[in-house]
C-alpha cells in the first residue's frame, strides 16, 4: 500500500544518512532535523528497532545536579529545558519545587531553555511540560530535601527520626537548634543519581502546589521590565533584513544589490539564494532591503479555491475497510453522511518572531522566541556545520507560539548576518513576515458516516484529509469503527498549533454526534451520556451542564443552545454554548459559553482558569471567522487589518468550572479546552434556526445563512 511504502521510504532514508543502529532519541531529531513533522514519526521507528530507548524517560539525565542546584548561601536554582510563552509554567514548576522543600516560590530560580545550563529538551509543545516535567523536578527537589534531612541527622548524632523543615531551616528535635540549607549544602556537588522512589508530598497535603500563586515575574511584564527578544540591544549590534519571494514557491533568478550596496552604513550579505541587509538601525536595513531588484520565478500554486478537491486527490490511499463498518451503515435506520472543510489559520502571536546572534570566535550565542532551544540549535549546528558545544541559545520567556514557535528561522538568519558582517546582528520579523512565512495550522477535509440506534452507535466511518490524526478516536462506544488520517500534499506551510488536527477532528466528530442525536429525537447531552464508558468525560459534562443550566427554557425561538465534549492529551472538556440569531438581520451573538475541564491534581487554579478562558477565546476564532486566504501563491490578508481575530466586542459571558482530581497525576493544560467552542457553537446554532454548519470558519461574515 502506498501509505506503508511511504514509511519505508522514509526509513531506508534515514538509515541511509545515519549508518547504524541503536541511534539515540537526541542523534534522531539532530540528523533527522528540526522540522514541525519530525517527532511524529519518532514512534515508527522506534518500533522499527533503529533507535533505542535509552532516554525514554526525556530528558535521559538521572543526575541530580543537571536539574537543582543548591548554594553555600542556601539559594536555590533549578534547570529546565522547558520554556516560558505566556502558560505560565513558570511558577507552577517552581511551585512543585517549593512544595517538597518547604520553601516560598520566591527562594528558587528557574533556568528555563538556555542550551549550555539545562539537560537537553525537545521542546514545549504537545501539553507534556506539566506530565513530564513537573514528576522530574518535583523529584528532584524531593531527593535534595530527603538529603539534607540525612546530612542533619549526621550534624546532630541522630537516628532515623522525622525532622521539621520549613522556610529553609531543619529544626533539632529536642533543643530547638536549626541549620540552614546552605550550612549543610556546604556548597557540595550534587553528583549522585537521582532516587526514582524517593517519596514526594501527596496532592491532598499540598500546601503551596494547589493553590494559586501569582505570576512569577508578573510585574515585570505588566510594567514593561521584562526585556523581549525583539528589545534587546547589544554594543554595535546591526539590524538585520532578509530578502523573500513576492509569493510561495518562488525561486530566486536574479538580484541586484548595488542600490543597497551603496547606502552608507548598509552591509549587503550573499549566501547562496540567502541576500540579507543589516545596517545600524531598523529604517536604513528596511531601506536598503526596498533598493534590491529581483527577479524571481514563479510556478503554479494552488489557490483556496481549489484547496480542498487538492488534498482529497492528493491524499495517501487507505487501508482497507472492514466490511462489517460498511453492512452497519447501510442496514441501520438513522445515518448521516457528511463532509467538513477546515482553513488554513494563523498563529497570530502576539511577539513575531525575533533573533539576536553574536559570534566570538568560533562560538555562537543566539537569543530567540522559540519552544524549541534546542532544536534551534541543531538547525545552527547544520547550517554552519558546528558541533552543539560551541553554540548555545538562550529563551528569555516570549510573546505566545500556540505551536507556532518550533523553528528557529530568525535566529538563523540573525547567525548568518553577524557571520558576515563581524558584529551581532538583530533580526525582528514583521507582522507580515509572520503571516506570511511562518507555518500555519494545517487545512482539511473530513468525512463522516454514522450511523444509530436507540441502543447507541452502530457504525462510525471517519476519514481526515492532510490536518493531522489528533483526536480522531470516538469515544464513545460502538464496536463497528474505521477512523482514519490521510496524508495530503500541502500547498502551504504548514505545522503545529495548538491542540494539533484536535480541533478539526472534534468539530466533525460532535457535530455527527450531535447530528445523530437529532436523527433519534434524543436529547444530545443525554445521548452522549448514554454512549459513553469515560467516568471522566462525563464528571465534566455534568459539572459544565449543572454551571450552564442545561434543561432552562430558551428565551425565544431564536436562541439556541449547543454542546460539545472531548478528551486531548491527558486534558477532559466540555463546553456549552447560548447563541442567538437576529430574526431579520441573521447576525449571530454568543450569549454564554461554559467550560468545564479537568487534567488531574490542579498545581496552580488562578493559572489553569486563564489557560481555559484562553484557549476558548483563541477557539472562538478558528470557529468564526479566522482564515488564510491564499493565491497562486500570495498570502492576499497577511495584516492584522484584514485577518480577523477575536475581539473584545465577540466575548461572550464565559465561565470555566474546574474539576480538580487530587487522586490522578496532574495533566497539561495549554491546548484541550480549545477543542470545543466551535462545535458547541455550530450545535446551538442547528437547535436555534435549523441550520448545520460544517465549516471552519463558520461565519467569516457574522451572518447565518437560511437553511
Amino acid at each position: 500500500m502506498k501509505k506503508e511504502r511511504t514509511k519505508q521510504k522514509e526509513k531506508r532514508a534515514f538509515e541511509n544518512k545515519i549508518p547504524g543502529e541503536g541511534l539515540s532519541r537526541r542523534s534522531f531529531f539532530k540528523y533527522m532535523g528540526a522540522g514541525i513533522a519530525t517527532y511524529f514519526v519518532w514512534t515508527d521507528y522506534l518500533a522499527s528497532g533503529i533507535l533505542t530507548t535509552d532516554e525514554d524517560n526525556f530528558p535521559s539525565s538521572d543526575q541530580l545536579s543537571s536539574w537543582i542546584h543548591l548554594s553555600a548561601s542556601g539559594e536555590i536554582t533549578v534547570f529546565t529545558g522547558k520554556v516560558e510563552v505566556g502558560q505560565n509554567i513558570r511558577t507552577s514548576l517552581t511551585q512543585v519545587v517549593a512544595e517538597e522543600l518547604f520553601l516560598p516560590v520566591s527562594s528558587i530560580t528557574l533556568v528555563m531553555g538556555d542550551t549550555q545550563l539545562t539537560p537537553y529538551d525537545r521542546g514545549t509543545y504537545g501539553s507534556l511540560t506539566t506530565p513530564q516535567m513537573a514528576p522530574i523536578l518535583r523529584k528532584a527537589a524531593a531527593n535534595l530535601r530527603e538529603i539534607l534531612l540525612q546530612q542533619a541527622r549526621q550534624e546532630w548524632k541522630l537516628g532515623e527520626i522525622s525532622l521539621d523543615m520549613e522556610q529553609g531551616m531543619i529544626q533539632h528535635p529536642n533543643n530547638g537548634k536549626k541549620l540552614s540549607y546552605g550550612d549543610l549544602a556546604k556548597g557540595k556537588n550534587l553528583l549522585q543519581k537521582m532516587d526514582e522512589d524517593v517519596p514526594t508530598i501527596e496532592p491532598s497535603k499540598w500546601k503551596i502546589s494547589g493553590t494559586s500563586v501569582p505570576k512569577i515575574n508578573g510585574r515585570d511584564f505588566i510594567t514593561g521590565k521584562h526585556r523581549y527578544v525583539s528589545d534587546m540591544v547589544l554594543p554595535e549590534m546591526l539590524y538585520g533584513k532578509v530578502l523573500r519571494p513576492p509569493v510561495q514557491g518562488a525561486k530566486l533568478k536574479r538580484a541586484d544589490t548595488d542600490k543597497a550596496s551603496s547606502i552608507p552604513g548598509v552591509q549587503v550579505v550573499r549566501d547562496g539564494d540567502f541576500i540579507g541587509v543589516a545596517a545600524k538601525n531598523s529604517r536604513t536595513a528596511a531601506m536598503a532591503l526596498a533598493s534590491i531588484e529581483a527577479d524571481w520565478e514563479r510556478s503554479p500554486q494552488v489557490s483556496r479555491n481549489q484547496l480542498f478537491d487538492h488534498l482529497v486527490s492528493s491524499a495517501e490511499e487507505g487501508d482497507a475497510i472492514n466490511p462489517q463498518v460498511s453492512r452497519a451503515f447501510e442496514e441501520a435506520a438513522h445515518k448521516i453522511e457528511q463532509d467538513f472543510e477546515v482553513q488554513y489559520i494563523a498563529h497570530v502571536p502576539l511577539e513575531p518572531r525575533a533573533g539576536l546572534a553574536q559570534w566570538t570566535g568560533d562560538k555562537l550565542e543566539v537569543w530567540t522566541g522559540t519552544q524549541r532551544p534546542f532544536g534551534v540549535q541543531e538547525e545552527l549546528e547544520r547550517a554552519f556545520n558546528l558541533p552543539g558545544e560551541q553554540i548555545r541559545v538562550y529563551m528569555p520567556d516570549t510573546g505566545s507560539g500556540y505551536g507556532g514557535k518550533h523553528t528557529g528561522e530568525a535566529g538563523v538568519e540573525a547567525a548568518i548576518l553577524s557571520k558576515a558582517t563581524g558584529k551581532p546582528v538583530k533580526v525582528n520579523w514583521t507582522r507580515e513576515e509572520e503571516f506570511k512565512w511562518a507555518y500555519f495550522r494545517p487545512a482539511g477535509f473530513i468525512r463522516v458516516k454514522g450511523a444509530a440506534s436507540e441502543q447507541g452507535i452502530t457504525s462510525w466511518e471517519f476519514h481526515n484529509y492532510n490536518s493531522g490524526g489528533a483526536g480522531i478516536d470516538l469515544p464513545y462506544k460502538g464496536s463497528n469503527k474505521h477512523q482514519e488520517y490521510h496524508r495530503s500534499d500541502t500547498p502551504l506551510r504548514q505545522g503545529s498549533y495548538r491542540a494539533l488536527a484536535s480541533t478539526a477532528n472534534i468539530f466533525a466528530m460532535e457535530s455527527t454526534i450531535n447530528d445523530l442525536a437529532g436523527k433519534l429525537g434524543a436529547d444530545p447531552l443525554q445521548f452522549r451520556l448514554n454512549n459513553l464508558d469515560n467516568d471522566r468525560l462525563e464528571a465534566v459534562i455534568k459539572a459544565a451542564a449543572g454551571e450552564f443550566g442545561w434543561k432552562r427554557t430558551k428565551i425565544n425561538e431564536n436562541h439556541g443552545f449547543g454542546m460539545a465534549c472531548g478528551a486531548v492529551k491527558g486534558g477532559f472538556v466540555a463546553t456549552f454554548a447560548e447563541i442567538s440569531v437576529h430574526p431579520e438581520s441573521r447576525e449571530l451573538k454568543i450569549i454564554k459559553a461554559v467550560t468545564s475541564f479537568e487534567c488531574g491534581a490542579i498545581i496552580n487554579p488562578r493559572h489553569l482558569e486563564s489557560q481555559v478562558t484562553g484557549c476558548v477565546l483563541q477557539g472562538l476564532g478558528g470557529a468564526l471567522f479566522e482564515s488564510v486566504d491564499f493565491k497562486d501563491g500570495d498570502i492576499s490578508n497577511a495584516f492584522l487589518s484584514s485577518y480577523r481575530v477575536p475581539r473584545f466586542k465577540d466575548v461572550p459571558d464565559m465561565r470555566v468550572k474546574l474539576v480538580n482530581r487530587k487522586d490522578l497525576p496532574s495533566s497539561g493544560a495549554g491546548e484541550a479546552p480549545i477543542v470545543c467552542i466551535a462545535p458547541a457553537i455550530r450545535n446551538a446554532i442547528d437547535d436555534a434556526v435549523g441550520v448545520k454548519i460544517n465549516r471552519l470558519p463558520m461565519l467569516p461574515s457574522g451572518i447565518v445563512p437560511k437553511g
